[in-house]
């Protein structure tokens, strides 16, 4: 069913792993991925955030989001794992995954939406959630109505259609979590 009202498609398939994969997959994702502080460049200054991510893909595929510029690792086992469960479970093909990781809920993400021009226009991402679950909330670009939900422990979320082109996003901040969340997009880059 999709959470949105008009003009993009948000389809929440809630839990797609056991508990135990859950956990599974958590520990590995915050013990082996290749974590890196994030950057951004606002106003000619570049800035570090406390959450971190990972980039990884087919190829050494470039990213280039807040001014900043990623180089794709080769993708693990494990994370080829996960990939080959969301496409099954989708019916899309992805080329690359954008891994965040939030300490605790004081970490989140501002209002925006993926629209860089490296990712396929009008593509699907397929959005994983693993450790805490979190509110994700949209809100419309011109009406300013709005839309949330909870992502659990273990669940997928995908945003495909023209969600991009009219759909802000965020993960907002809250006090009321303190353990990690990973938060992994599955996306198409096209040159």
């Amino acid at each position: 069913m999709n959470l949105l009202p008009k003009d993009g498609i948000v389809v929440y398939h809630g839990r797609i792993f056991s508990p135990a994969e859950a956990d599974r997959y958590l520990q590995y994702l915050l013990r082996d991925i290749a974590w890196k502080q994030d950057e951004a460049i606002i106003f000619g200054k570049r800035l570090r955030t406390k959450r971190k991510v990972a980039w990884y893909g087919d190829r050494g595929f470039e990213y280039t989001y807040s001014n900043v510029t990623k180089i794709a690792l080769p993708w693990t086992a494990e994370l080829l794992e996960l990939k080959k469960r969301v496409e099954s479970q989708t019916g899309e093909r992805f080329n690359s995954c954008l891994l965040n990781l939030y300490h605790t809920g004081a970490e989140g993400m501002a209002w925006h939406s993926d629209g860089e021009k490296d990712l396929k226009k009008d593509g699907a991402i397929g959005s994983l959630s693993f450790g805490a679950a979190r509110k994700f909330a949209f809100k419309h670009k011109t009406t300013k109505e709005t839309v949330s939900i909870h992502l659990e422990h273990g669940s997928l979320l995908v945003m495909a259609g023209t969600t991009q082109t009219h759909w802000l996003h965020r993960l907002p901040a809250t006090t009321r979590v303190s353990a990690p969340r990973v938060n992994l997009t599955f996306r198409t880059i096209v040159r």
